[in-house]
């Protein structure tokens, strides 16, 4: 076996490595066939050539990995593989403060509460849970209260 294969072995390792970390994030055969490269490179080595190019073969490898790894994180690659927009949406607050809905106010189910469902109050829909029953659709309610934007509802006796 020659240097030469022992050195393709290990950068084709290292690029299979930098394939893995910057284009297929997770665990792929991109980066299972870096390792096996660089590992048969290193074992070759020691085998081939003996203990001192052996451990001189693997302190170079360990050293171009961090290298690699260092080049990789200080460049600007991640900022064209980040996501740059934000998320300005928020729950729909139904708080007493709105008005959109308030205790004793009076809908009804538009799906079956088990305990939780949507509601048709004031003709707005909302988010909704029963106190201790299950209520069918199409089912007259009013409302008890509300917490953590849930309208808190009971069926009304007829």
């Amino acid at each position: 076996m020659s240097l030469g294969l022992i050195i393709f072995l290990i950068l084709l390792g290292l690029l299979l490595f930098i394939i893995e970390f910057m284009l297929i994030p997770g665990i792929t055969i991109a980066g299972i066939g870096g390792a096996l490269c660089m590992i048969a490179g290193i074992i070759l080595s020691f085998t081939n050539f003996g203990t001192g190019t052996g451990l001189a073969v693997l302190g170079g490898t360990a050293l171009l990995l961090v290298v690699a790894t260092v080049l990789m994180l200080r460049s600007g690659t991640w900022k064209k593989f980040m996501l740059k927009t934000t998320i300005d949406g928020k729950v729909d607050n139904i708080g007493k403060e709105e008005g959109k809905v308030k205790p004793g106010d009076r809908g009804v189910t538009v799906t079956r509460l088990v305990p939780g469902g949507k509601v048709l109050v004031n003709g707005e829909y909302f988010e909704a849970k029963s106190i201790d029953i299950l209520i069918d659709p199409r089912q007259e309610i009013e409302v008890i209260s509300i917490e953590d934007n849930k309208v808190i509802v009971k069926p009304i006796s007829k």
